[in-house]
């Protein structure tokens, strides 16, 4: 299999406008010819389907919750980034398209991030037209504030809710095309497969979540919006249903998946409080803004505040330790995810952690109450403060929060060109579930702006560019392809159903989670990287003699839901795991032990891992086959990352 990214040629500001002039068109009256079937219905998803249907083409429209309004896109809290230079501080297209190529060390494809920068502005207009409250100045600006990884303030924000007024955003604009006939809306409702009718995407195979009904939908062409995969480790910051099946489908089918062991790990997340836990919060990065990190200075004092000896409070100046200002002075703490959290566990690992467990560390609000006022934070701060003493009973504006690194985003994917197409043509990806813009690792507030860029701005342009070429005829779902793919999906789900086992499908998945974040997490060597993947073969293998289901098919039935997306999981952990063990470098979110600067720090091996890795499924329990896109950097210097 050749890859071809597709990237145009020219000088990198001028590649997205000549391309756009280059691609095929469909003309208004043939657009309501064709069909499109569109995955999720997040903020990639709903933007996506909302701006084909505006266009005047058929789509419909898939999600697993009861509304749109549910999608995890509301989760994403702090921020949306633009290079508006409101602020007067120095910002401008080229230099968000650096601080994002930098901040994903260098493993990004240049042509996809300067495109993600450049529309980034005109998302924000967008969005004010939607109606959606951004915080304003009081001269009227929209208001900005920092981020990790950036030395300028060019993130716009609504309180700590951002990703929700987004979503209300994108699903306002969806409610209009769904009233207009062009979208129709089925909730309620999980992708099973991707059906190809001569090496093309031509449908999915769906299950009713409430009646359990099998179904086919044909269309032209399809677009997965299905974010990312961190559930794989059980515990993370995604919501419970978030999960890896639609994608994961589509690579079984033949798309590539790259880059699976780039996984992010955010560093400000309310600590791991039992073993009964099912999911993590995520305090909003927007917080390091005016919160300061700290820990005791010494291993003593810290044994104290963990026994209850001393509190926060008590200790003094001097014997606090605001270590990402003290190592990282030009950033301090806003250095980016990764080396925050990297050195969230250096401290604890030394014995300086806080909490019950010791694997917790301060973030302080004291010196910017102190110096803005209680008012000023509430204003900012308020909803993300009221969550965090709702779960905790620790009123953050008198003791610091505890905070501790947890899976959040994944920056893998899905493998797509330029024009957001996987391997599989009419197969598009968008938003997190493809690898396309992140590299490495993901700067903050970058996860909205990519979703929109590709639902708003790109995939309404190159959609149809594929269409023009495929001419206007349907295939209908009597075709044997549909018929074939509703007996696969059948089969798997009678197979899980008879297996009448001993464990549920939650104790293997935390069985998979805790092998995945113990060997395939913030670090990894080729020693644990090797016993996890013979471990999760094993676990697969008891996986389908022994799990445990209730009920049938033909009913609403959430442990055969979970059941399908676990076994899933366990075929993309193994993945994730050969990809990290081939990687023999550190970059970004993977970190290898083995390489590492004498600071602690990533250490890149540009000449013999700067490429994607896309892997090509072989079949059932063969190795996956590596592909490589070669990255070629013309318009930044690949240098060892720095933040101090």
């Amino acid at each position: 299999m050749k890859i071809d990214a597709k990237i145009p040629s020219g000088s990198i500001a001028e590649k997205w406008s000549k391309h756009k002039f280059n691609l095929k068109l469909v003309n208004p009256a043939n657009k309501r010819k064709y069909d499109i079937i569109v995955v999720g219905t997040g903020l990639a998803g709903a933007s996506a389907a909302a701006s084909l249907g505006e266009l005047g083409y058929n789509v419909k429209a898939f999600c697993y919750q009861d509304s749109p309004r549910r999608a995890h896109s509301i989760a994403a809290q702090g921020g949306i980034n633009a290079a508006k230079n409101y602020m007067n501080d120095g910002d401008s297209v080229y230099r968000l398209f650096y601080d994002t190529v930098k901040g994903g060390d260098y493993r990004a494809r240049e042509a996809n991030v300067y495109r993600l920068a450049e529309v980034s502005n005109n998302i924000i207009d967008q969005c004010v037209a939607q109606g959606v409250p951004f915080a304003r100045e009081y001269g009227g600006l929209l208001s900005n504030r920092s981020f990790g990884g950036a030395q300028v303030s060019r993130t716009f924000y609504a309180r700590g809710q951002t990703g929700q007024q987004l979503l209300l955003g994108a699903y306002s604009a969806l409610s209009r095309m769904i009233a207009a006939g062009k979208v129709k809306m089925y909730p309620r409702t999980e992708m099973l497969d991707v059906v190809l009718v001569d090496g093309k995407a031509r449908g999915i195979i769906t299950r009713n979540m409430v009646t359990g009904a099998i179904e086919s939908h044909s269309a032209h062409a399809v677009v997965l919006a299905t974010g990312g995969y961190g559930n794989v480790f059980f515990l993370s910051t995604n919501a419970m249903g978030c999960n890896a099946s639609a994608a994961w489908r589509a690579h079984r089918k033949g798309a590539l998946f790259s880059n699976p062991c780039f996984t992010q790990i955010h560093p400000t997340c309310i600590p791991v409080h039992g073993d009964q836990q099912s999911k993590l919060t995520l305090m909003s990065e927007s917080l390091r803004n005016d919160g300061r990190v700290w820990v005791p200075r010494t291993t003593e004092l810290a044994e104290k505040v963990r026994k209850g000896v001393l509190k926060a409070n008590d200790l003094p100046e001097e014997d606090r330790d605001y270590y990402l200002e003290r190592i990282y002075p030009s950033f301090g703490n806003l250095v980016p995810r990764d080396v925050a959290s990297r050195n969230a566990k250096y401290v604890c690992d030394e014995g300086r952690g806080v909490g019950e467990t010791g694997l917790a560390v301060y973030l302080d609000f004291r010196d910017a109450i102190k110096r803005d006022g209680v008012n000023t934070i509430k204003a900012k701060y308020g909803n993300l403060f009221q969550m965090y003493e709702k779960i905790t009973d620790d009123d953050p504006y008198k003791v610091p929060m505890m905070i501790y690194p947890a899976v959040h985003y994944t920056m893998g994917g899905l493998w797509v060109d330029y024009n957001l197409m996987t391997t599989i043509p009419g197969l598009y990806a968008a938003g997190e579930c493809n690898f396309s813009d992140h590299g490495a690792n993901r700067l903050g507030a970058s996860a909205l702006m990519q979703g929109l860029a590709d639902g708003y701005f790109v995939i309404p342009y190159t959609i149809g560019d594929y269409l023009a070429g495929i001419g206007q005829a349907k295939v209908d779902t009597s075709h044997n392809a549909f018929k074939e793919a509703e007996a696969e999906v059948k089969k798997r789900i009678d197979t899980l159903l008879n297996v009448k086992g001993t464990k549920t499908v939650d104790q293997y998945h935390k069985e998979l989670g805790k092998l995945m974040w113990d060997y395939c997490g913030m670090a990894r060597n080729a020693e644990g990287l090797k016993f996890a993947k013979a471990e999760i073969q094993k676990l697969r293998q008891e996986y389908w003699q022994n799990v445990k289901l209730l009920g049938t098919n033909e009913e609403m039935n959430m442990t055969l839901e979970k059941a399908l997306r676990v076994a899933d999981f366990m075929e993309l952990g193994e993945l994730m795991v050969d990809d990290a063990l081939m990687r023999e470098e550190s970059c970004g979110g993977h970190f290898r032990e083995e390489h590492q600067t004498e600071e602690g720090e990533a250490k890149r091996d540009d000449e013999n891992f700067a490429f994607v890795a896309a892997w090509e499924y072989k079949g059932e329990n063969k190795p996956a086959e590596l592909h490589k896109e070669e990255l070629v950097f013309e318009n930044v210097k690949l240098t060892q990352r720095s933040y101090k």
